[in-house]
């Protein structure tokens, strides 16, 4: 058997000049994805529908310009805390932490400096027959965007003959901090450029969400999804949920949530299937299983038609939906939340695969 190849390509330079690299994992049936080390983004994945035909079921941006501006997060890795903190401020062991907000008071996605605005370092390709892997290393210290401690994070991709993506995460710390990381791919399984998601059907394994406040920050419930729009645990059509009468959709222009994920019967580190998402017209499924307690469902609200993508259409509200593993936004402000907290002698991991499949 033929291995996942792995090709290398330049992909432009940064505002200051760093070299930005490409790397497409590709199957021998010509599946396959690609991604770049800037921000550790995931660009394309290449899958076939029920007619066989290949098609890139992630959005993204046509070149590397779009990529150092990525206010969509559009494939990148976030951190060093996934998600929204509250007045950009936490306190840790007595001390209280400022960080750099890029959200109005909050700060979003580790801040204007985050991860997702890095260059990684490329640290060991691996191609194989079952799978080609991509190790992407990167150092955030101590104080970066407000941030105690520094940090040694690694994020490994790969791509499967199974036809899966996989991102495996560490993170080590010197010093007490948060550490909260998350892969911000946004999916369209018809194609990316197609048009809307509001004909996909999806499912969600959890009980309960966290209902939002004033920006979009969690108010600190765990509300049960049952009689709401966000109850997921039956396949549902994207667009009854995105159009339901309901505060909660109507303040996060569909679904910008944090779903409570039932993890009953699983280990603490044990990977299990959190959401099914499918589109009947392609045929094409995805079937995300990951470790962590959350993923946070956004349904692409807030495109509005300013950005070209790949494909060179414009994206439009609902033009893709992002599922996003990770522990819950705004922890460091609800203690009975999983903890985001990482000490020097503990090991942050998290693991998540994409399965691609036809239905």
């Amino acid at each position: 058997m033929a291995d996942i190849d792995i090709a290398t390509r330049p992909f432009g330079t940064t505002h200051d000049g760093r070299a930005v690299t490409r790397l497409d994992l590709t199957a021998p049936d010509g599946s396959g994805a690609a991604l770049c080390d800037l921000g550790a983004a995931v660009l394309e994945v290449r899958v076939p529908g029920r007619d066989g035909r290949l098609a890139n079921v992630v959005l993204g941006h046509r070149d590397v310009a779009g990529y150092l501006d990525n206010a969509p997060y559009f494939g990148v890795v976030v951190g060093r805390c996934a998600n929204r903190i509250g007045g950009a401020t936490f306190e840790l062991d007595g001390h209280t932490y400022r960080l750099t907000p890029n959200e109005g008071p909050n700060q979003l996605h580790g801040g204007p400096g985050g991860f997702h605005a890095r260059v990684w370092e490329i640290a060991a390709t691996e191609a194989g027959p079952e799978r080609a892997t991509v190790s992407l290393r990167l150092v955030s210290e101590d104080g970066d965007q407000g941030y105690p401690g520094r940090v040694d994070v690694s994020v490994t991709i790969g791509w499967t003959a199974r036809r899966e993506l996989e991102l495996a995460f560490e993170a080590r710390c010197d010093a007490p901090t948060v550490v909260n990381l998350a892969h911000h791919g946004y999916w369209n399984l018809a194609g990316e450029g197609s048009g809307t998601v509001d004909g996909h059907q999806l499912r969600v394994r959890a009980d309960a969400f966290l209902p939002v406040g004033e920006g979009m920050l969690p108010t600190g419930e765990l509300r049960p999804v049952d009689g709401t729009p966000y109850d997921l645990r039956r396949e549902r059509r994207l667009a009854e949920v995105l159009r339901a009468d309901d505060a909660q959709v109507a303040g996060a222009k569909g679904v910008d949530h944090c779903f409570v994920l039932d993890r009953a019967g699983a280990a603490g580190d044990e990977i299990v299937e959190a959401v099914r998402l499918h589109d009947p017209v392609s045929g094409r499924t995805l079937r995300l299983s990951t470790t962590e307690p959350g993923v946070q469902v956004y349904a692409g609200g807030y495109l509005d038609g300013s950005l070209v993508g790949r494909s060179g259409r414009r994206y439009r509200q609902g033009d893709g939906i992002a599922l996003e593993p990770q522990r819950f936004p705004d922890a460091v402000h609800h203690p009975h939340f999983p903890s985001v907290v990482l000490r020097p002698d503990e090991v942050y991991r998290q693991r998540s695969v994409f399965a691609l499949g036809v239905d």
